[in-house]
Parts: structure tokens; sequence; C-alpha cells
């Protein structure tokens, strides 16, 4: 089976070769030197080595002002120019005219409805299904769609048994912050885990959000725990994947976690990852992160 595995980072671009304000130069990021023998910079933004390609992707569309989360990520799931479809960048949340797109038109919803084989690994706690149940819908693009498409979302006891991954990835977070007693892994078996499902099926999808809130410094005081562990987790993946039946897709809807002299989004080009079967064609034809689902598609149907 010819399989997907799409990593989406939130708010991860490239930008200038900065050792101050960029963490990508000033903490060594592991997963670019050893797997791309370098550093991406907006000076050196493409980078190949090994059947793996990284390179830059545009968020801005054409639309003026900053990239947001709702149309950015609209953009990539769905495989359309949603700034421009509503005239502006917009987010967190989706834009109000956008939801049937993301019921019809999502990457997630095609795998799941047509071949019954697309699988969202992020866990959800107890707290979010009760969010839910209390009637509000302020939610982010991937769980907005699963839940007007009616894809499952997982539970903490899909996380025990090891069939989905918390999007902090270690667990730690939850035990700290919601109360669970979750046994505590390292990035390295998250990442291990998720190429385990992947197997499963012929599209999965994770998302790391954490990237995003670091960028905006909300998370100042686990700045660099965090920012090596989302390192070890794509060094990870990077190098132990199925090369020969899936296709690594990483990729991002705006910049932001690299320029940390502003906590605000940037208009740099979003950072993105082919590695695997198909990897070098996805590469050849990708230019902005609307065009990433139909080359997804093209050879992955």
């Amino acid at each position: 089976m010819n399989s997907i595995l799409m990593i989406f980072l939130d708010g991860v671009g490239i930008g200038k070769k900065d050792f101050e304000y960029n963490p990508f130069f000033k903490y060594n990021f592991k997963t670019f030197k050893n797997i791309f023998g370098d550093t991406p910079s907006l000076e050196n933004s493409t980078l190949f080595q090994n059947e793996c390609f990284l390179f830059p992707t545009d968020a801005n569309l054409g639309v003026d002002g900053l990239p947001q989360s709702g149309t950015g990520q609209a953009s990539l799931f769905c495989g359309f120019n949603a700034p421009k479809y509503v005239g502006k960048h917009y987010g967190p949340y989706p834009y109000t005219t956008t939801i049937p797109i993301l019921k019809e038109k999502n990457i997630l919803v095609h795998f799941y409805k047509k071949h019954k084989s697309g699988f969202f690994a992020n866990a959800y706690p107890k707290l979010f299904f009760d969010y839910l149940k209390s009637g509000r819908s302020r939610l982010s693009v991937t769980t907005l769609t699963c839940k007007i498409a009616e894809i499952r979302l997982n539970k903490v006891s899909d996380v025990r048994k090891g069939k989905a991954i918390t999007a902090e990835l270690t667990n730690e977070r939850w035990n700290k912050r919601l109360g669970y007693n979750l046994p505590v892994i390292k990035p390295a078996t998250a990442a291990r885990r998720l190429l385990r499902i992947a197997k499963k099926f012929k599209f999965t999808l994770f998302e790391y959000y954490l990237s995003d809130h670091l960028g905006h410094l909300r998370l100042a005081k686990e700045f660099e725990r965090l920012f090596i562990e989302m390192d070890q987790f794509l060094f990870t993946l990077i190098s132990e994947f199925d090369k020969k039946n899936i296709t690594l897709i990483v990729c991002s809807d705006h910049g932001n976690l690299e320029d940390l002299s502003t906590k605000s989004h940037t208009r740099n080009p979003g950072l993105t990852i082919t590695a695997g079967k198909y990897a070098e064609k996805i590469f050849n034809e990708v230019r902005d992160i609307s065009q990433i689902k139909s080359s997804i598609l093209k050879y992955c149907k």
C-alpha cells in the first residue's frame, strides 16, 4: 500500500540566518544538520540529501497581511486559496464561509470517506470532549473538520493502547496539567508509535501545534525542552520511516517560530519537507501551501 504520513507543524517557516532570533540556528536543530547537512534560511532555503527534500512553500498566497491559521490550514488541507476566497488572512479559527469546504474537500475526509483508510492520530483529553458537549464550537481546522465530517476523535484510552498520540508527544503535559497518569514517553518513542500507526492506513495526519505556541512565546519557560523534543521527534520519523512504501510530508501553514524577534506570525515561506516514495515529485510540483493536497492526490489517490 502506498501511504502518506503528513506531519502538520503549526507556525514554522524558513527565516533568516540569525543565531539570536532564529532558534533553528541558535539550538543547532539536529534534524536539519543530520538529515540535510545544513540549516535552511532565506538565503539557502532549498536543501536535499539522501532522497529527502526541504523547501520553502509560499503561505502568503498573494494576499496582504500576516498569514493566519484559519485560512492557512484550510488552504493546506483543502487545496484552495482560502485567503483569496475570504478576502483576507483569517484565524486562528476557520472562517465561516470556508466550513462547507472543510467538510467536503479536506484531504483527511477524502481518504476517510473514499478509501475508509484515513486516520487523524492526535488524541484529545476528556476536557475537550466536555467542551464539545457544552455546545461551544470554536475549534481548529482539523478538529472542526473531524466533527462536521463525523470522523472519530481519539481519546485517552487510545493513548494508553498505543493507538494515538497526544499533541505534545510525551504525555508529560497531560499528566501535569490535566491530572492523568500516563506513561511518560520519549519523543522518539512517540515517533515510532506514529510510524506503526501509519502502516495501517493510506493516509495518516498528525498535528503538532506547540510549535506555534513556542513562536508566540506562550511557553517561554518550557521553550528549550519542547523545541528539543520536537527536533528528536522529527529526526526519528525521517530517519526510520519506510521509504519504499510511505511518502512523508512535513508542512506548515505560516511562519512564526523561525523569528523570535516578534511574537506575531511572519510572511516568511512555510517549511516543507518531503521524503520517501513520491518525495521528489511533490518537491518539483509544490510552490505554495494550496498545492500540497493536489500533489498528494496525484500520486496517492
